[in-house]
């Protein structure tokens, strides 16, 4: 029997992605490491690629925590802003970090017309929640 200083280390290489994850129109999350794919018990790991020219549907992580590292393009992330009671948008360039709290509306879109835009996400749940919304106002 293993003890928490004798376990092996996982190495998930490009192929070994997983698209067998829950999704939301206009994007395509794959996974690296969850409970299902290394036996994590409290992180998802994966990313997420738009295509040119694409928005997500609205969607929120549940009790999530999401940490978004952006790798490629110009991604937008989208949210309504409660104090403004408007849409705001925060747009990226490779190498940022956006943190999106438990339960918040958001979509990504990527305004670029032929290059698509990849980010590698991080959640604080093993598995990937994913609840799609048909806007980003709670009500």
């Amino acid at each position: 029997m293993t003890d928490d200083f004798h376990q092996r280390l996982h190495h998930i290489a490009p192929p070994g992605l997983s698209g067998d994850t829950a999704q939301t129109t206009g994007m395509t999350r794959v996974e690296a490491i969850s409970g299902r794919t290394v036996g994590s018990r409290d992180l998802w790991m994966g990313e997420t690629h738009v295509s040119a020219a694409t928005a997500s549907d609205n969607h929120h992580h549940g009790e999530s925590e999401t940490a978004i590292y952006v790798v490629r393009g110009n991604p937008v992330f989208v949210f309504h802003d409660p104090e403004t009671d408007a849409e705001k948008r925060i747009e990226t360039e490779p190498g940022d970090y956006v943190f999106v709290p438990p339960w918040v509306p958001h979509r990504e879109e990527n305004p670029d017309p032929e290059h698509e835009a990849v980010v590698v996400i991080a959640r604080t749940t093993q598995e990937a929640i994913v609840v799609n919304l048909p806007s980003l106002r709670k009500d």
